[in-house]
């Protein structure tokens, strides 16, 4: 019977205890929260942002508008500035952490693999497949956008070019079809596309690791695997699905409780300071605004770097998983899974010496004559 994706289940989770608990490493608990954070393994969660609409700022008389007094007499193009100044950096930073990401899953692989997390080893060795496997990312992430623009682009062009725009109350029906049609077909490109990362972070980057291979030529390796057992790999998402749900739950769960304990203190300390300052008449100038975008950030690392380290047995569970199931499919993998022990040391037979020849007693010299 071949190997299923329930038969996964119980080695990766035997290989999940034995690495992190025999022994408990603190430390490798840690390089593996980070390396996981990077890699993009862990499932981010999301908080609310706090109510600011109760904290009044002087408004200038004869406007409408709550603009402080830190903003007046300012150039207006110092904004566009500066809002172009933010999205540039946005777009570098969002391409250097792509980067990173793509280094750190060759990472994680090795760590799951052989059970120890080295991240500046890793970081020297794997700069040939993380920048193989940083190019896919942006042709996957190019083909994916230009994907949703045109399911999206080409019916609201029809519909624009038709005049539904133009009147929409006599083209209710049509616009309202199209609209579920289209939210439909992105529903189904959005999880397709979905899958296909998936597969290729499960099952190319072990090809593109053991064997120094393009993502590409790992895909035509892997479809045609995946063509022949289609009821095993279609097991194997199906399978994954329903973990990450219990996971995200369990997880949940646990964020949740460590997110009121961080975030209750933080929260008083934040409300006595917006009372501190509608007291002091205090409004949103430039200087609080930096202040309260600092403050915001270094929650969030805070935040993110509890939710890491709470995820540690789901980052290792979920790539071991992989791992154990790809293994029974790909020969390269289960040699290093599951190397072979090694040949008995053949006995040592002593060499066989010939004695020395007896050599007869030596002959005692004749008597000398008396006399």
């Amino acid at each position: 019977m071949p190997f299923s994706a329930v038969d996964a289940i119980s080695p990766a989770f035997h290989h999940t205890r034995r690495q992190l608990f025999q022994p408990f490493r603190f430390g490798q608990w840690v390089r593996l929260a980070l390396v996981g954070l990077l890699a993009g393994e862990l499932s981010g969660g999301s908080c609310n942002a706090p109510n600011i609409s109760n904290f009044n700022v002087p408004r200038h008389p004869g406007t409408e508008h709550f603009l402080a007094p830190g903003f007046a007499g300012i150039d207006p193009a110092l904004y566009v500035g500066l809002i172009a100044v933010i999205v540039i950096a946005a777009f570098v930073l969002g391409i250097v952490f792509m980067y990173i990401s793509s280094v750190m899953r060759f990472i994680l692989f090795d760590s799951v693999l052989t059970k120890e997390c080295h991240i500046r080893e890793g970081w020297s060795q794997r700069q040939g497949p993380g920048w193989r496997f940083f190019l896919w990312k942006l042709l996957y992430t190019l083909v994916t956008m230009g994907a949703l623009i045109v399911v999206v682009g080409i019916p609201a062009g029809t519909a624009f070019a038709l005049g539904w725009f133009n009147k929409p109350k006599e083209h209710v029906v049509p616009l309202v079809l199209a609209g579920i049609a289209v939210f439909f077909v992105v529903i189904i490109l959005v999880v397709a596309m979905a899958v296909v990362y998936v597969l290729t972070k499960d099952f190319v980057i072990p090809q593109m690791a053991l064997e120094n291979i393009g993502a590409l030529e790992a895909w035509n390796r892997l479809w045609p695997m995946m063509t022949a057992e289609k009821g095993g790999y279609a097991g194997y998402v199906g399978m994954k699905i329903a973990l990450a749900l219990g996971a995200a739950i369990i997880l949940g769960i646990i964020g949740f409780i460590f997110a009121l304990i961080i975030l209750i203190p933080v929260g008083g300390i934040a409300f006595a300071a917006v009372i501190a300052a509608k007291s002091a008449g205090i409004g949103w100038t430039v200087y609080t605004i930096t202040l309260a975008v600092v403050a915001g950030c270094v929650l969030l690392a805070i935040f993110l770097s509890v939710s890491a380290l709470i995820s540690v047995p789901a980052i290792v569970f979920f790539p071991a998983y992989s791992i154990y199931f790809f293994a029974a499919r790909y020969p390269a993998l289960r040699a290093v899974l599951y190397p072979a022990p090694p040949a008995p040391a053949a006995p040592q037979i002593p060499p066989v010496t010939t004695p020395p020849p007896i050599e007869p007693p030596p002959i005692p010299p004749d008597p000398e004559p008396i006399g």
